[in-house]
Order: C-alpha cells, then structure tokens, then sequence
C-alpha cells in the first residue's frame, strides 16, 4: 500500500533526481540567467523528453521564440508534481494525468482557471496500447489474453507513474465497456495483476525493461511505442478493441512569463501539434494529417478503435477516478495492488 512515508520518500527523492535532470537538460551556454523572461522553466512527465526536442526547436525558429532558452526536467508525472512543489522551478508543467495538476491548483501554484481555454487544459493525447515482441509470438490482440496462464505484464506503478494509471483504467474500464460490472472489472484485475512480472516507476522505465527483456506484453502510450521503434526498438505493438483515451494536461504557473506563454500558444497551433503527430501523439485538431514512422500504418497512424472509452464519460472524471481507483487507503486498485504483493 502507498502510505504517506513512501511518498514523503518519493517527493524527496523527485526533486533531487528533477533537480538533476533540471541541470542536465539546459544548454548553459546558451541560457540565460535562472528566472529570465527569456528562459522557460519545462517540467514535464518521462515521455515528452524526446518529442519536445523538435518543438522546441522549431519554437526557437519563430520570431516570439528567438532568443528564448530552456531549462528542462522530466520523470514520473506523480514525482514531478511533488518535486514542483517541493521548490523545483517550473513555468509550464506538462503532466500525464489531470490530478497532478490539481496537486498544484492546490499548492496554489497554478491558476484555479487553467483548465479555461479552448483546449480545456490538455496539449497532448494518445491511447492506451500493448506493446508485444517481433511478430507477437504470444498472440496477444486484446485485454483477455493478458490474463491468460503464462503471460508476463510489464506496465509502470501507480504510486508513481500518471501512465500506469492510465492502463490500469483501460484494462478494467474494456470489462464495463463489454457489459460487465464493477466486480467482474475487479475480477479480471486480480487476474491481471497476478501476471504483472515488473512495475517500474515511469512509462519511459517501463519501455526501457520490455526492451532489456522483461515481460512478454508492455502496456504503453500508443505514442511512446511508436516513438521506441522510431528510435530502433524492434517490437510491435497492438491497439486492441477496447481502450482509452489519454489525455495529457498543460498549466502554467502563476509566474510564467511571457516567453512560456508563447511557447504554450505555439505548442497548442498547427505547427506545434504537428510536430507532436510526427512523434506519435494523436493531435489535437483531426484536421491535421501526418505521416508517422513507426506506426504501424505511417500513411493512417491513429486507427479509430471499436470502444475508445473516455475519463469523463466512463469513469466520471478524474476527480471522481482518482480516489475510487488510486485513494492511497481506500483505492480499489490500491487495495487489489497491495493483495497480489507487488504494490
């Protein structure tokens, strides 16, 4: 179970790591002084480190992005929310899921209006995909084969991971959807918890041990499988029948400046959302069409499953999601969690 010790250690052992990365990732050569309105302060969860590149990039080639600098730290949406407001300096905060955000609406951090604007608070989207080897020797096409005898389920932690959240409500929403209910849902989680061979702390550390050779299956962003085999990995993956749309959320903080407020206008236009598509993720405007290498089909990347189930409409929203499902006491996937030993 995830009590507050564990998460004491967690938002400690965050910030050190964001902090790090923080340094990391900037160009000192290029930044300019900790706090300019020139530079922008990037926190975002494990997967965008790779697609931003290119955004940022073309941002910088724009006349609002001209001499504008980066400071970046990415990990755990969870561990990067606490690390923000343990004291990590953030002027955009790109979180996988919406209760990190409100972490910060709460720290008074980030404007209780930031989920105002035309884009209702979300820069990015994908959908829950299972991630198999070459020539799926398993024969894995939907959520009941993940429960069969034998199959090995690598997907990231809860207590950590806004990614993990997400699979974990697709795999039990794809029962509701079938005409199930809640205790058939939770029936088939148990089952499915009892083949989860590894729970790494983020959706980037989940993909790295599927490609070191853990598991049989990886439950991942349709984004992130096709940015990995972008980058060379050799698997294939999956959209099965059933799933969920994620939808990843964006806030400023309340002392943003004007170089951050820019930078979000470009990243939500049709230059910025482009480039999200090119690296995997389902753009916000439909109107944009893209080839994407590594897709399964480059020329039509994002199928349209049979039952794309939603947070809103399914689970009733994240503020009602979160503490039915991942309450750190009375979480039903809490609980089913610390049950199979492997929480």
């Amino acid at each position: 179970m995830f009590d507050k010790s564990r998460l004491r250690w967690f938002a400690a052992a965050a910030l050190a790591a964001s902090l790090l990365a923080t340094s990391a990732c900037s160009d000192p050569a290029a930044s300019g002084a900790s706090g300019s309105s020139q530079e922008v302060s990037l926190v975002g969860f494990s997967v965008m480190k790779t697609a931003n590149k290119q955004v940022i990039a073309d941002f910088q080639k724009t006349a609002a992005g001209k001499d504008v600098t980066f400071k970046q730290s990415y990990g755990a949406s969870g561990d990067q929310a606490r690390a923000v407001i343990a004291g990590l300096r953030a002027d955009e905060v790109h979180l996988s899921l919406e209760p990190d955000v409100t972490k910060l609406t709460d720290a008074k951090l980030v404007p209780g209006t930031w989920k105002s604007g035309a884009n209702k608070g979300i820069l990015t989207q994908s959908v829950v995909t299972m991630v198999v080897r070459k020539g799926n020797p398993k024969g894995i096409k939907d959520w009941e084969d993940l429960i069969k005898p034998g199959i090995k389920i690598v997907t990231p932690n809860p207590g950590s991971s806004g990614s993990a959240k997400w699979n974990i409500l697709a795999a039990y929403g794809h029962v509701i959807a079938g005409g199930g209910d809640d205790a058939a849902a939770q029936s088939y989680l148990k089952k499915f918890l009892a083949n989860v061979a590894a729970l790494p702390g983020s959706g980037k550390e989940a993909t790295t041990a599927f490609e070191g050779g853990t598991g049989d299956v990886l439950l991942s962003y349709e984004n992130e499988a096709i940015e990995a085999r972008q980058a060379g990995a050799d698997f294939d993956y999956v959209v099965p029948p059933q799933t969920l749309l994620i939808q990843n959320p964006v806030a400023l903080t309340k002392d943003a400046g004007k170089a951050a407020r820019a930078f979000l206008d470009y990243q939500l236009g049709t230059e910025g959302q482009t480039d999200y598509a090119k690296q995997g993720f389902r753009p916000l405007d439909k109107s944009i069409k893209v080839q994407v290498e590594g897709a399964n089909n480059p020329s039509d990347p994002f199928p349209t499953p049979k039952t794309l189930l939603t947070i809103d409409k399914d689970f009733g929203g994240w503020g009602v999601a979160n503490t039915k499902y991942f309450d750190e006491n009375n979480g039903i996937v809490t609980k089913l969690l610390a049950a199979s030993g492997k929480s």
